[in-house]
This record gives structure tokens, C-alpha cells and sequence, in this order.
């Protein structure tokens, strides 16, 4: 049962924060679907402060009071101060229903995340921002920006995620995730700001990646998003509230090559994930420092419990964090990703079987494709057009040349190391330019090339460029 104290009540019935923040304030809004309490919140900005901060609840005390509070304290602050400011601050004088008070505090933090999109801060000596994700990585990158005197502000991307995904609280972007982001920074007294991009993430990665499903092609839509979203929104975040540089907590190095930044392997090569950071731009890694890409996994763990780090035991996050642990092919069919069913041929077009859509099979597939025979059967191309998957035996999967279309090569190159899917060995081959892109004269046959996967080339450790793979003539 709720205990309502007088100063509880008095606070729930004071109006003076209560009400519109003017018709240019940056709305908050926060509900809970199991009471039905629902707290908005408005800041009205003049420069870098909150001029004016206002709520309207609609709930039990413990919320209004807790909204209440929360705009009296952020009031007359700077916005990057005010996004320090969190359940630790007000849940003793609301206490009895935290959830009333981690309401309120989800729909000031909306506000603040929309607000920073009009701050234009200048440059601040020490100033990075850090890219929060909620988990153990991101913490502990944080905690080595702390250590080193540096004044982070840290910054969750809440993208888009299927709303029938079965664990959604793995995705790096899910609600969950964004709170114990903005936890672990406020543990550690740093602002943390959430921004909502969940309309331009669907746009730009989860749209391409149903489309390019349905015609046939296998995308790998975590490159994607690091080379032309993740990284671009996060340096632009960076740029407005004045950071000078970018703090992830990938396991990833920077190397210079004739002056120019580019990704390198970690020290940790079984967490390594410069094959997922291919294609961001030298000019954003001008200005980013990967601190984990020097140490182990292990070590990382063990520096988030000494610390006493909420996140040192939180599982790994998703590789596709839109899909939510749930099955990509399930995915697929719901959003309108789903390829022809057809007929199960060998490659003499003889018919071994049907299938209920090519978007569930992919080249080098042998598991899950129904069909029988004396010697093991792989997938070695599908026609999406006609609906047709064709097998046969892993032999004549080989490919001594692959063809690269939209490449970005960092340097100028002719001899590499090819890596043709994330948790493939890479294989030396000569760069040869198309008029299509690149293709590549493999030393050695690569086997289950697949289309749409990313080619990332490396000379050494460092990624020196990449590219789309097209289909195989």
C-alpha cells in the first residue's frame, strides 16, 4: 500500500512548475502501461540554460511529486548540468514508489535529448562524449574518460526495434539499456543524454536491410550502420555540445597510414570488431579513441567489478539489436522482407524439394535446408525473382574472384587481406578495378560468398577500405 506523507501531498498539489512551457519548449514524455501514469515535461531553453522547466502528470502523488521536483531542480541550470540530474536526487523525498520516480526522470531526460538538438556549444577544452550502450564495454570506456580527467557526457541512440522481438532488454538501444546507461554515468556524477532516433534508423538501416532480404542479397546491416548512422549521429552530438573527441567502446585500434586515421584489429582478437567499423570515415576517427582496443574482454570485466559496476555482469548485447534476439527470418516476414517460396533444385535444375522463401537461405548454408542426400547439400545462389534456391555439393562453392560495388578504399592498394563475412579467415587477393567497383583475384578459393555480405580489406591490421558484395558471375 502507497504511504502519502503531508509533504508528499504538498508537493504533488504545488503548482508552480505545473503547466506549458511556452509554445517553443522541447516536450519529454514518459508512460507506464501497467498504471496508466503518464508525466510530460517542457524545458524552454535561452542558450546553453533551462530558462524554464514545467510538467503535466497525470498519475498517483509519487508521480506528480517526483515531476515536480525534478523540473524545481533543473530550472535556472545549464541543459548539460540538468542531464546529471536523476533518480538519486529526488527518490528520498519520493520514496515508496520508484517507479513513479524513474517515470518522471525517463520524461525529463526525453526533453533534455530533444533540447541538445538546438544547443551549439563551443568547443570545451577536455570535453568528449562517450557512447553509452549499457553494458560493460561502454561503462568501462567511461570510467577510463573519468580516470584520465576528462569531462564526458555520455550519449545513448534509442533506434528502433521490433516490437515482437522476444528480448528486446539485449538490444544496445532497447529502454532498458538506455537506463542503465544513464545510470552508469550518474554513479559516476557525469551527464548523460538519450537521443530518440528510432524514425531515421528505421529509414536508413532496418528498411535497407528487408529490401535488400527480399531481393536475394544477405546485408550485414551493423556495417552499414556504424559507416553512415551510428557514428556520423554521434560525432554531430559531439560537435553541438562542444567535445572534442568521441569515446566508444569498441574493440578497436587506431592506426595512421600516411597521416590518415584508420580502424585497426584490437588486442583481443576474439572480441575484435574492426570488420564492423570498416566504413566510418577517417575524418570521424580523426577524433575518436577506442580505449578497450588495447585489453582483453576478461580484463574489461574484471575493471567494472572492482569498480562495483552495475553492468560488470550484463550479457552481451545482440549483433542485430533491431531483431531483438528474436529469429531475422521471422523478422523479415512480419516487415515485408520475405522472399518467393519455390523449388529446391541442384544445378541441373532437377527438383529436390519446395521451400517457403529464399530470404531463409543464404550461400554455404547446409543447416535447415530440407532437403536429403548421399553427400552433404550447401546453398550455392538463390533467385529471388523466380523463388529458386540451388545446391550442391561445397565444392562448387569456390570463388576465385569476387566482385565489390560501392567501395571505399582508404588508401590506394593493390595487394590485401579480404575478409568476406565477419567470422570468416581472411584471404590474400589482388585489388583489381571495375567499372562496378573492385574485383578481387582471390590466392586461395573463398567458399559461401555471399551478396550483400561486407568485404573488408586489411593491410596488416589496419582496414585500409570495403565494400558491398555483388552477386557472383
Amino acid at each position: 500500500m502507497a504511504v502519502y506523507t503531508a509533504e508528499l501531498i504538498d508537493r504533488a498539489l504545488d503548482v508552480s512548475r505545473a503547466g506549458s512551457a511556452g509554445p517553443g519548449a522541447f516536450p519529454g514524455e514518459a508512460g507506464d502501461p501497467a498504471c496508466g501514469d503518464t508525466v510530460r515535461i517542457e524545458l524552454e531553453l535561452r542558450g546553453e540554460r533551462i530558462a524554464a522547466a514545467r510538467h503535466r502528470t497525470f498519475g498517483c502523488p509519487h508521480a506528480t511529486a517526483a515531476a515536480a521536483l525534478l523540473c524545481a531542480l533543473v530550472e535556472g541550470r545549464a541543459l548539460l548540468e540538468a542531464a546529471a540530474v536523476g533518480v538519486a536526487d529526488i527518490e528520498r523525498e519520493v520514496a515508496g514508489r520508484p517507479g513513479c520516480v524513474a517515470l518522471a526522470v525517463d520524461a525529463l531526460h526525453a526533453a533534455i535529448g530533444r533540447a541538445t538538438d538546438a544547443l551549439r556549444v563551443a568547443p570545451v577544452s577536455g570535453r568528449v562524449a562517450v557512447a553509452m550502450s549499457g553494458g560493460v564495454d561502454s561503462a568501462v570506456a567511461l570510467l577510463k574518460a573519468v580516470e584520465s580527467g576528462l569531462q564526458p557526457v555520455g550519449v545513448t541512440l534509442r533506434l528502433w526495434i521490433d516490437p515482437q522481438a522476444p528480448d528486446s532488454e539485449r538490444a544496445c538501444c532497447s529502454p532498458q539499456s538506455v537506463r542503465a546507461a544513464r545510470s552508469a554515468c550518474h554513479a559516476l556524477g557525469v551527464p548523460h543524454v538519450a537521443l530518440d532516433r528510432r524514425d531515421g534508423f528505421r529509414r536508413a538501416v532496418v528498411e535497407e536491410f528487408v529490401t535488400a532480404y527480399a531481393t536475394g542479397s544477405t546485408p550485414n546491416p551493423c556495417v552499414r550502420c556504424n559507416g553512415s548512422f551510428r557514428f556520423d549521429t554521434l560525432a554531430a552530438f559531439a560537435d553541438r555540445i562542444g567535445a572534442e573527441r568521441l569515446v566508444t567502446g569498441h574493440y578497436a585500434r587506431i592506426r595512421r597510414r600516411f597521416g590518415v586515421p584508420l580502424v585497426a584489429r584490437a588486442l583481443d582478437e576474439t572480441k575484435d570488431q574492426s570488420y564492423m567499423l570498416a566504413r566510418v570515415p577517417p575524418a570521424i576517427l580523426e577524433r575518436v579513441w577506442f580505449p578497450l582496443g588495447e585489453q582483453r574482454k576478461t580484463q574489461t570485466r574484471a575493471e567494472a567489478t572492482a569498480a562495483g559496476m552495475a553492468a560488470a555482469g550484463r550479457a552481451e548485447s545482440q549483433e542485430v539489436c533491431f531483431v531483438g534476439g528474436g529469429d531475422h527470418r521471422a523478422f523479415l516476414e512480419r516487415n515485408g522482407g520475405a522472399g518467393a517460396a519455390g523449388e529446391i533444385t541442384d544445378e541441373r535444375g532437377s527438383v529436390l524439394g519446395r521451400h517457403t522463401g529464399v530470404h531463409r537461405f543464404t550461400p554455404g548454408q547446409r543447416r535447415g535446408v530440407g532437403v536429403s542426400a548421399s553427400t552433404p547439400l550447401y546453398v550455392l545462389r538463390t533467385d529471388a525473382r523466380r523463388g529458386e534456391v540451388v545446391v550442391g555439393p561445397r565444392s562448387r562453392l569456390a570463388r576465385s574472384s569476387v566482385s565489390v560495388g560501392d567501395p571505399v578504399l582508404h588508401l590506394p592498394v593493390s595487394r590485401v587481406q579480404a575478409k568476406l563475412r565477419y567470422r570468416s579467415d581472411p584471404v590474400w587477393a589482388t585489388v583489381v578495378t571495375e567499372a562496378t567497383g573492385v574485383r578481387l583475384d582471390l590466392d586461395e578459393p573463398a567458399y559461401g560468398v555471399a551478396p550483400g555480405q561486407a568485404a573488408v580489406l586489411y593491410e596488416g591490421d589496419v582496414v585500409v577500405g570495403a565494400g558491398t558484395i555483388l552477386a557472383q558471375r
